[in-house]
C-alpha cells in the first residue's frame, strides 16, 4: 500500500513540474513586461491645424522632440532648427516642435498666429504640433514620458526652459536630453543624427 501511494504521489508530481514550471514563467514574462520601457509611437496628437499626428508614422527615424516659443531670447534657434531639418529630413531624421506657454508667457498666441510666425519669419517646414503644457499637473502625455523615467526608460528629467531637445531613436526610444541653449547645430547633436 505504502508502495503504491509513493508511485502516485511521485506521478502527481511529475505531472504537475510542467504547470508550476509554466506558472513561473508567465509570471516572469508579466514582470518583463512591467519592465519594459515605453516608446515614443504609442501617442497620437493633434498638429497646429487640428490634423492628428501619429508617432508610429516616424517608425524607423531619428527624431527630435523641442519646445518652442515665439517670444523667448531662444527663438532664434527656429533658424537652425529648419536649416538642418532640410538637410537631414531624407536621410532619416524628422524635428517635432511643441510650442509651450510655461516658461515666463513667452508662447502666448494661438496655434494659427504660432504658425503663422514660424513660417513667416523663420520659414519652418517641420511638423509643429498644438500648443502643449510641457511642465506641472497639466503636462501633456508625450512630455509625461520624455521627463520620467518610469516610462521613458532612461532618465527623469524637467523641461528647463524653451528649446529643451529631445533625442529619441529609430526604436522610439529616448537616448539623450539636450540643454535649451545648445544649439541643433552642435556636433553633439549632428553626430547623433549622422550615426
Amino acid at each position: 500500500m505504502k508502495k503504491i501511494l509513493f508511485i502516485a504521489c511521485s506521478a502527481l508530481l511529475l505531472l504537475s513540474a510542467p504547470t508550476q514550471a509554466q506558472t513561473s514563467t508567465t509570471k516572469l514574462s508579466k514582470s518583463d513586461k512591467a519592465m519594459a520601457k515605453e516608446n515614443i509611437y504609442q501617442f497620437k496628437v493633434e498638429d497646429l491645424s487640428g490634423n492628428t499626428f501619429d508617432f508610429a508614422s516616424l517608425k524607423g527615424k531619428k527624431v527630435l522632440i523641442v519646445n518652442t516659443a515665439s517670444k523667448c531670447g531662444l527663438t532664434p534657434q527656429y533658424k537652425d532648427l529648419e536649416a538642418v531639418y532640410k538637410q537631414y529630413k531624407d536621410k532619416g531624421f524628422v524635428i517635432v516642435g511643441f510650442p509651450a506657454n510655461n516658461f515666463a508667457s513667452q508662447e502666448p498666441g494661438t496655434n494659427k498666429e504660432i504658425e503663422t510666425f514660424c513660417q513667416q519669419n523663420y520659414g519652418v517646414t517641420f511638423p509643429m504640433m498644438d500648443k502643449v503644457s510641457v511642465k506641472g499637473d497639466d503636462m501633456c502625455e508625450v512630455y509625461k514620458f520624455l521627463t520620467q523615467k518610469s516610462k521613458n526608460g532612461l532618465q527623469d528629467s524637467e523641461v528647463e526652459w524653451n528649446f529643451q531637445k529631445y533625442l529619441i531613436n529609430e526604436k522610439g526610444e529616448l537616448v539623450k536630453v539636450i540643454k535649451p541653449k545648445t544649439l541643433v547645430t552642435d556636433p553633439e547633436v549632428i553626430n547623433w543624427i549622422k550615426s
